[in-house]
């Protein structure tokens, strides 16, 4: 497959013979994805994380995402190296530990309470059930919500990242719409958290499960769906905080089923 456009000699190129001036033309060209991705990116991330260095992760993922990338298999570059530049930046995140220790115990505390009671209603839990349970006040949870925000981006990303046989990250939130496109090589366990996250999307509360969808897979920014369900921006981050709390605790819960019963 030939990408389209002015590129796709400079593919022809890389492909046949892995011209370094070839690459470093595919690098220029597909930087934009970068900027696009690291944009979503800080959007829902603490003043403190700058865009320059969510930039740079990125471009180590692009990079990786060109020297991967088989042309034979009927997927687009852009849809193939979007997961890979946005893992980059993650893993960079995840080895600054950028997130303070109070935010993470809090968070801990929050999951905790969320998977109690998901077991205990068999449903997802209220913000004021939650903060009946955690002894505080409905506005106390919210900021709780608040705070955790950029480390529920990237726990829903470690929960839907699985690796492939060859060593790849594979995001299943950006596979899980072409199910019928055959995945050669795709670990067991890729399918067993795609269908635990289908499940999991499909059991939450409509507005949980619209923020969701429009957030990963339509990649809307929170803003535009806070127009979308009639919410400020800051009350659609505290949904999706929400959501990934009960995404985590319910699909943590299914896969340990699945494997217990293979066992």
């Amino acid at each position: 497959m030939t990408e389209p456009g002015d590129v796709g000699p400079v593919w022809d190129r890389y492909r046949d013979s892995k011209d370094p001036d070839a690459r470093e033309r595919l690098i220029l060209n597909y930087a934009s994805l970068v900027k696009f991705v690291a944009g979503r990116v800080r959007a829902s991330l603490p003043p403190s994380v700058d865009h320059a260095d969510l930039v740079s992760y990125g471009m180590l993922g692009l990079i990786d995402a060109i020297e991967r990338f088989d042309d034979s298999r009927d997927v687009r570059f852009e849809t193939y190296a979007i997961p890979r530049i946005r893992g980059a930046m993650f893993d960079e995140l995840r080895a600054l530990d950028w997130v303070p220790r109070s935010v993470r115990a809090k968070g801990r505390e929050l999951a905790r309470v969320m998977s109690k009671l998901q077991a205990e209603l068999r449903r997802d839990p209220t913000e004021e059930e939650l903060a009946v349970e955690l002894g505080l006040a409905v506005e106390d949870v919210q900021d709780r919500l608040d705070a955790s925000a950029a480390m529920s981006i990237v726990a829903l990303e470690d929960i839907t990242t699985v690796g492939s046989e060859e060593g790849e990250r594979i995001s299943l939130l950006d596979t899980l719409a072409d199910l019928q496109t055959e995945q050669p090589g795709d670990a067991i366990e890729a399918e067993e958290t795609r269908n635990a996250l289908i499940d999991s999307i499909e059991a939450l509360g409509e507005r949980e499960r619209k923020v969701i969808v429009l957030y990963y897979f339509e990649g809307f920014t929170l803003s535009r769906i806070g127009d979308i369900i009639g919410v400020t921006e800051s009350r659609v981050s505290q949904i999706h905080s929400k959501a990934v709390l009960a995404l985590r605790a319910r699909m943590a819960d299914q896969l340990s089923d699945a494997r217990a019963s293979q066992r």
